[in-house]
């Protein structure tokens, strides 16, 4: 079964293309690392609203334990951390109904 890793990111108002920029740099590091299937970052149809974050795992133990305690990950915090406010929260979902 595979996991899909979900995130609302509160991108800082008027920093976007910044933040999309930082996203096509880190991009890379996540696509690295084991167990990872795919990446999707939506943009909010209306200004102020969150960024959806979709990213699908083999499983749940491949983010936490995996990407989440590897040095891609400190490099991804480093790029895309600082535009958002609050951090966002990360919830895992399992196979579709």
């Amino acid at each position: 079964m595979a996991v899909v890793e979900h995130a609302l990111l509160p991108v800082r108002a008027g920093s976007e293309a910044a933040f999309e920029a930082a996203v096509v740099e880190a991009k890379p590091l996540i696509e690295a690392s084991p167990g990872f299937i795919s990446l999707e970052i939506r943009r909010p149809v209306d200004p102020g609203q969150p960024y959806l974050l979709l990213v699908q795992w083999r499983s749940v133990a491949d983010h936490r334990d995996g990407f989440r305690t590897s040095e891609r990950y400190q490099r991804w915090r480093a790029l895309l951390h600082p535009f958002y406010d609050p951090v966002p929260a990360v919830g895992y979902f399992g196979d579709p109904l």
